[in-house]
């Protein structure tokens, strides 16, 4: 009888676009007009699992990131059965509910950039913090700063509770569960030298929100949003545009020295980030 040969990857399963690895978990992701037969996912789950010792249990991504919480749909397919796991990055280490909370390798990068740029004994809001992986890098990096990391998935905040003993940043990192909105008003008004927004879906919607919790003197907003265009720097252009009507629109004094493509999300679709230097608020904030 001849061997069934171990499935070879197809061109639009290529690993550096179609895998995430989260710890010990692989997940292959789906992709626009494609489909795939359990049978396919199988066979490419176990060449990937004998390509990467470290990978122990795979999952096939069915659909997109939704939701309040940032789910997606995960389809289990070889080995463990599990959706937790351990993932380290900028030395520290995140305990991950994948089925459960928005967690995305692709954003390592990001989160040591925004690190970089921190200050020491800054005062920080993290509008949607996830288990905490940005506020956490940052408390890691620079001692006497402080964290405020929001988010309403109340497992997510669980596990950002969790993050914290592991990472060892008691009362650095502060999670605080609920409608970033509604605690940004009633808890941290005017308390803030940065804000950061890693929630594009919701980002536009909570600007003004980020803009109260800003210090008098002003600060540093972190906005990050999806954008649909042929050409990057329509889309960065695109994206100012937008925030700079709404930012005007508030009577604010601001600058954007620093916008960057973060991601290709789909076709013409990217992920951005807009670094926004407020130089002053109005005395109606």
């Amino acid at each position: 009888m001849r061997k069934k040969s171990v499935f070879s990857l197809p061109p639009f399963l290529g690993l550096s676009n179609s895998l995430d690895i989260i710890g010990d978990i692989g997940i292959i992701r789906s992709l626009p007009n494609t489909s795939h037969s359990l049978e396919e996912l199988e066979n490419f789950g176990q060449s990937l699992l004998q390509r990467h010792k470290n990978i122990k249990t795979i999952f096939f991504q069915s659909s997109s990131v939704d939701g309040a919480y940032r789910l997606r749909k995960l389809d289990y397919i070889l080995g463990e059965k599990k959706t937790q796991t351990l993932h380290k990055e900028h030395s520290c280490v995140f305990s991950v509910d994948i089925e459960n909370c928005y967690f995305s390798p692709r954003l390592s990068h990001e989160r040591w950039r925004i690190a970089q740029k921190v200050m020491p004994q800054e005062v920080i809001v993290n509008m949607f913090a996830g288990v905490g992986c940005f506020s956490i890098i940052i408390a890691k990096k620079h001692e006497l700063t402080k964290v405020y990391s929001i988010d309403i998935n109340p497992v997510a905040i669980k596990f950002m509770e969790k993050n914290v003993r592991l990472n060892r940043v008691y009362n650095k990192v502060i999670p605080l569960f609920g409608d970033a909105k509604i605690i940004l008003k009633n808890k941290l008004h005017g308390i803030a030298d940065r804000i950061l927004m890693p929630l594009p879906e919701k980002a536009y919607e909570y600007l003004s929100s980020a803009i109260l919790s800003l210090k008098k003197s002003g600060g540093w907003i972190h906005y990050y949003d999806f954008e649909y265009g042929k050409k990057t720097l329509c889309v960065l252009d695109k994206t100012k545009f937008k925030v700079s009507e709404k930012l005007n629109s508030l009577g604010i004094d601001f600058n954007i020295p620093t916008s960057r493509i973060i991601r290709s999300i789909g076709p013409n679709w990217y992920q951005v980030v807009l670094d926004i230097h407020v130089l002053k608020l109005p005395d109606s904030f």
